[in-house]
């Protein structure tokens, strides 16, 4: 598989030394964005970051992973960071379907693959990324162990507001509007306004302000709301996984005890029939754990590489 330089914005990046990004082409033709820190002797971890997000955000994880000794690899879903979007509404979040990021998956395994990225290969998952890190474990992809960071296998809505998100998600995207605004998304719609206060994803001030900084200084990275479509994508996968085995995969889940963007029960549900899962709780932690403070985020990537070395977390 060829591979072409991609943009890389150091500027706004926490990474190791030797940090890169390539364009590769999916099986169906849509050009992503991946990035590569591929200094380490022990492994390589695959990140799989979670809606919204992109490859320099990654970064400060790669950091901690590169001083454990370990190559890591971001990957810009189809939809967001720089990977293509629709051509209608660059900022807003779309998939026809979630068996699509598989071919983002894919793409990347095989170029990693030509590489000769470091064996063995895990995974980390965040939000989004932890549902579809799921489908590849359940699919049989080349990953030794998994972690997820409070990983979207449900979402927080009310049961009388489920069905509603069912009917108007199926039905827009059958009429045609599937890369059409969910209605209500508008609050997300400008990530680069969005204040500390009242957030629901970190704590910490400085990595808030790194986070935003990212796309203020780079707007081509911000996306906003989901589309129709991305939500009847989404619900269907969570209701397929939930009914799937677990996959025999060693895994380390990371839930702080403030989340408030996925549904927590169905974490705790997953996990219960997950045989040698091991949950490790945050107290007071928001939806991104490893965008905590630094002690923090020290402490749960030492949890982290313990279990990647296939110690006890």
């Amino acid at each position: 598989m060829s591979a072409q330089p991609a943009p890389y914005f150091e500027d706004v990046s926490n990474g190791p030394d030797g940090g890169y990004a390539v364009w590769l082409r999916a099986a169906d033709g849509v050009r992503v964005r991946a990035a590569f820190w591929p200094e380490g002797h022990k492994g390589t971890i695959f990140l799989f970051p979670g809606r919204t997000e992109y490859v320099e955000k990654y970064s400060d994880a790669a950091r901690f992973l590169s001083e454990a000794g370990f190559a890591a690899v971001a990957i810009d879903w189809r939809g967001q960071g720089l990977t293509e979007r629709p051509e209608h509404n660059r900022r807003i979040g779309h998939v026809n379907d979630f068996s699509d990021f598989q071919l983002d998956v894919q793409a990347v395994l095989d170029h990693a693959r030509e590489r000769g990225l470091p064996r063995p290969w895990h995974l980390l998952g965040h939000s989004m990324g932890g549902l579809i890190g799921l489908r590849s474990l359940v699919d049989g992809r080349d990953f030794d162990r998994a972690v997820f960071s409070a990983p979207m296998w449900g979402l927080p809505i009310a049961p009388h507001l489920r069905a509603v998100a069912w009917t108007i998600s199926s039905i827009g995207s059958s009429l045609g509007f599937g890369q059409r605004d969910t209605p209500g998304s508008g609050k997300v719609a400008d990530p680069a306004a969005a204040p500390f206060e009242g957030n629901l994803l970190t704590n910490d001030a400085n990595m808030f302000g790194w986070m935003k900084n990212q796309v203020v200084t780079h707007p081509d990275l911000a996306l906003g709301g989901p589309s129709l479509g991305w939500l009847w994508a989404a619900l269907r996968e969570m209701h397929a996984l939930a009914r799937t085995a677990a996959p025999e995969v060693p895994c380390l889940t990371l839930l702080g005890t403030d989340e408030g963007i996925v549904d927590p029960d169905a974490i705790h549900v997953r996990l219960a029939s997950w045989p040698g899962a091991t949950l490790e709780l945050i107290d007071g932690a928001r939806h991104e754990a490893l965008m905590e403070d630094e002690a923090t985020r020290r402490r749960l990537y030492g949890l982290i590489v313990s279990h990647y070395e296939g110690g006890a977390a």
